[in-house]
């Protein structure tokens, strides 16, 4: 019998997502919105959802404006209704009152977009959707409290139990390499050519996390280079006429490339679960591999040298080392955390400051951002915990002596 419902409720499901939305329902996106939130059956419920989703679609800037600021005005928590529920619950924590406060405290407009994600292939057209909401209302603090209610649902939806790992090559379908392309955000890949260097050669590898909801489109990925020691260059690491490495040769996995891909995401973390897997697979697959490093970019020392009043000292490749590492140990955003955002993410996932160098990005983007420096960041399993610990209870910096001993010298320098 389960069987048979299964199958019959797949006939269903497809039947009514071939009938799609009511394109004959011309009433007001709110009157919709309402409707969809108050739907008890099923069947409607999806039909509206799906004629509000199409409705978006078709909307230019000005119209999606509208629909995001009737949920953040119209649909948003009642005041009175919450103090009324948390002075039955003061007065007896109950199952009820308890029940009461949860629903007072939860705005209909999540309701809205858990009904709205019912519809078959919906998850990828919220995410879109929120990338409208990030760069429409940055400058609306109703706009702002509608998005923590996105992140708070798509924090649970994309939940790392969810995500699958899978590696990209140069067997990979087409339509996904070509959003590799697409989506590479620190080394631009400029031709197919380029991207066959990264995901065919046996010293090289790339992996992407993927949801079920959104199986052709790739949430984060990376892109691992196998060496023998660490590089320091990461022209040398994309180089095209470069020997390559016998995979049972290397003895250090470099993650050179880390892209977010879905703007819609943003600050929903995957970093720290893809590095992990990848380091936890890269170890089953090639036993050989004791060290697992970044070589990463830089993107604020010059800003900061510059607002610092910094001399770099021209092209002298020790003072810019000494400076990137007080920069990447001292220098500190409102927040207490590091002001490097790259230096953020890594130092939040475990990762330890390890070695500068200079030299080590020659590219205009390189150049202009760091004046060619670079930084490993080091993933030690054995430490990994611990330095996420010490870092989220203190926003302490792991660092290793080399750095340490780099950073005294620029302080003594400009002392």
């Amino acid at each position: 019998m389960t069987l048979l419902a299964d199958l019959l409720a797949t006939v269903f499901e497809r039947r009514l997502t071939a009938r799609g939305a009511d394109r004959n329902d011309t009433r007001p996106v709110p009157e919709l919105l309402a409707d969809l939130v108050g739907a008890r059956g099923e069947v409607s419920g999806m039909i509206v959802a799906q004629t509000i989703l199409a409705r978006y679609a078709g909307f230019d800037d000005a119209r999606k404006l509208e629909f995001f600021r009737h949920m953040a005005h119209e649909m948003t928590i009642d005041p009175s209704s919450v103090r009324e529920a948390l002075a039955r619950y003061e007065a007896g924590q109950t199952k009820s009152s308890y029940r009461a406060v949860m629903q007072a405290a939860e705005p209909p407009r999540q309701e809205l977009i858990r009904r709205l994600n019912q519809v078959p292939n919906a998850t990828a057209q919220l995410v879109a959707m929120r990338a409208d909401l990030l760069r429409l209302g940055r400058d609306e603090d109703a706009l702002m409290a509608l998005d923590l209610d996105f992140r708070h649902l798509f924090s649970s939806w994309f939940n790392r139990g969810f995500l699958v790992l899978r590696p990209i090559n140069w067997e990979t379908p087409a339509r996904l390499l070509e959003k590799i392309i697409a989506y590479e955000a620190v080394h631009a890949i400029h031709s197919w050519d380029d991207l066959r260097r990264r995901v065919d050669p046996g010293d090289r590898r790339c992996f992407a996390l993927f949801h079920p909801a959104m199986p052709d489109e790739p949430l984060i990925f990376v892109e691992v280079a196998l060496s023998r020691g660490i590089p320091g260059s990461v022209q040398a690491l994309l180089a095209e006429k470069r020997t390559i490495l016998p995979e049972a040769q290397a003895d250090t996995a470099v993650f050179y490339s880390i892209s977010n891909c879905q703007a819609g995401l943003a600050g929903v973390s995957f970093g720290n679960s893809l590095i992990k897997q990848v380091v936890t697979d890269l170890s089953l697959e090639l036993p050989g591999l004791k060290t697992f490093v970044t070589l990463s970019p830089i993107p604020g020392l010059c800003d900061w040298m510059a607002s610092e009043g910094l001399d770099h000292g021209g092209d002298d490749p020790e003072r810019l080392r000494a400076l990137a590492a007080r920069y990447l140990t001292e220098a500190k955003h409102r927040s207490g955390r590091p002001l490097d955002q790259v230096g953020r993410f890594h130092l939040g996932n475990g990762a330890s400051v390890h070695r500068v160098h200079a030299g080590a990005d020659t590219s205009a983007k390189g150049q202009a951002q760091s004046a060619g420096v670079m930084v490993n960041y080091l993933y030690d399993p054995h430490k990994i915990a611990q330095n996420h610990e010490r870092y989220a209870a203190l926003s302490e910096v792991a660092a290793s002596a080399e750095i340490r001993t780099l950073a005294a010298a620029a302080d003594k320098t400009n002392a």
